[in-house]
C-alpha cells in the first residue's frame, strides 16, 4: 500500500476523510504519478488507483487532469518563492543570504518527492497556465533577491534585477546538474562551492555609503 493510500480503508471499508484531507491525499497521489510518468502519459485512472479511491471521488475534487496538475504547481511554486523570501529575510549577513538562496534551490531540487520535475522539467510547459506558474517561480525568486540588493546598495532596479537573475539562474542550473549527475559532490560542499562563486561576484558591489 502506498503512502498516498494511507487512511483510505479500515477493515476493508472506505474511510470518509474531511474534504481538505482527501484533497491533500489526492494531490499526493497525483504528484507521484506525474513525477513518474509525466503529464501526458499519466491518466486519471492511475491517480485514482494510486490514491485508493474511485474515479468519481477524484472528479468530485478536481474536474480534470490539468486542474490537478495546476494545483500541484501552485503549491510547489509558491513554496519555492517562500523559501527564497525566507532566505533573504532570515539574516542581514549578505553572504549568508547568498548561501540561503543557493540552499533554497538545492533543498527544493534535492527533495525526495522530486516535485521540482513538475516545475522545471514539465512536459506541459507550452500550456499558458503552466507557463505562467513556472515563470512565477523565477520572477518571484528574482524579486525577493532584487529587493534585498536594492535595500543594501545604490544599484538601480534594472541592475539589481539582472544580478538577481544571475544568482537564480546559477542556483537552479547547478542544483539540477548536481542531481542529474548523481550527486557526486556532497551537498554541503556543492552549496559552498556555488556560494563562494556567487559571493565573490556580488560582494564587489559596494553597500550604501561605501565606495567601490
Amino acid at each position: 500500500m502506498t503512502s498516498a493510500m494511507s487512511g483510505t480503508q479500515s477493515a476493508g471499508r472506505p474511510v470518509r476523510l474531511p474534504r481538505s484531507a482527501r484533497r491533500k491525499q489526492l494531490l499526493a497521489a497525483a504528484q507521484q504519478v506525474f513525477v513518474a510518468q509525466g503529464y501526458h502519459a499519466a491518466a486519471m485512472d492511475d491517480i485514482a488507483e494510486r490514491a485508493g479511491v474511485s474515479k468519481p471521488v477524484l472528479y468530485q475534487h478536481f474536474p480534470g487532469k490539468l486542474e490537478l496538475y495546476l494545483a500541484l504547481l501552485d503549491t510547489h511554486c509558491d513554496a519555492m518563492v517562500s523559501r527564497m523570501r525566507v532566505a533573504m529575510e532570515a539574516t542581514t549577513d549578505n553572504k549568508e543570504r547568498v548561501r540561503g538562496a543557493i540552499q533554497a534551490y538545492f533543498d527544493f531540487i534535492d527533495h525526495e518527492s522530486e516535485a521540482f520535475r513538475l516545475v522545471f522539467e514539465s512536459d506541459l510547459r507550452n500550456d499558458p497556465a503552466v507557463r505562467e506558474r513556472v515563470d512565477r517561480v523565477e520572477s518571484g525568486c528574482i524579486a525577493a533577491i532584487t529587493d534585498t540588493i536594492m535595500a543594501d546598495t545604490d544599484l538601480s532596479l534594472e541592475r539589481a534585477e539582472l544580478l538577481a537573475s544571475g544568482l537564480v539562474g546559477a542556483a537552479e542550473v547547478a542544483a539540477r546538474f548536481w542531481v542529474a549527475g548523481g550527486r557526486k559532490v556532497a551537498k554541503p560542499e556543492a552549496e559552498a562551492l556555488l556560494t563562494a562563486l556567487s559571493w565573490r561576484g556580488i560582494a564587489s558591489f559596494p553597500l550604501h555609503g561605501e565606495h567601490a
